[in-house]
C-alpha cells in the first residue's frame, strides 16, 4: 500500500518537474523576439541614420538571451520603450 501511494505521488509530481524548463524556454523565445525587434528598428543602419545609436548594454543583453534571459529581458524591454517601439506579445 505504501509503494502504491509513493508511486501515485511521483506520477503526480513528475510533470511539474518540467515546468521550470518550459517557462525558461518561453523566456528565451520572448527574449529573442525582443532582440529581433530591437535589431530591426533600433540597431540597424536605417535607425542610426534617424539618430538612434546602438548601445553596448543592449548588445550585451542580446547576447545573453539564451544564457541569462531573465536578466536580458528587462534591459531589452526598456530599450524598446525608450525608442518608443511597441513590445512584442509575451505569449
Amino acid at each position: 500500500m505504501r509503494n502504491v501511494l509513493l508511486l501515485s505521488m511521483l506520477a503526480f509530481l513528475a510533470p511539474a518537474a518540467n515546468l521550470p524548463a518550459f517557462a525558461q524556454s518561453g523566456d528565451v523565445t520572448y527574449c529573442q523576439a525582443l532582440a529581433q525587434k530591437y535589431q530591426r528598428y533600433v540597431g540597424d543602419s536605417d535607425a542610426r541614420r534617424k539618430g538612434q545609436m546602438r548601445d553596448s548594454k543592449m548588445d550585451a543583453a542580446i547576447a545573453q538571451c539564451s544564457s541569462n534571459s531573465a536578466a536580458a529581458i528587462p534591459v531589452l524591454e526598456q530599450g524598446l520603450r525608450d525608442a518608443k517601439i511597441e513590445l512584442p506579445s509575451r505569449g
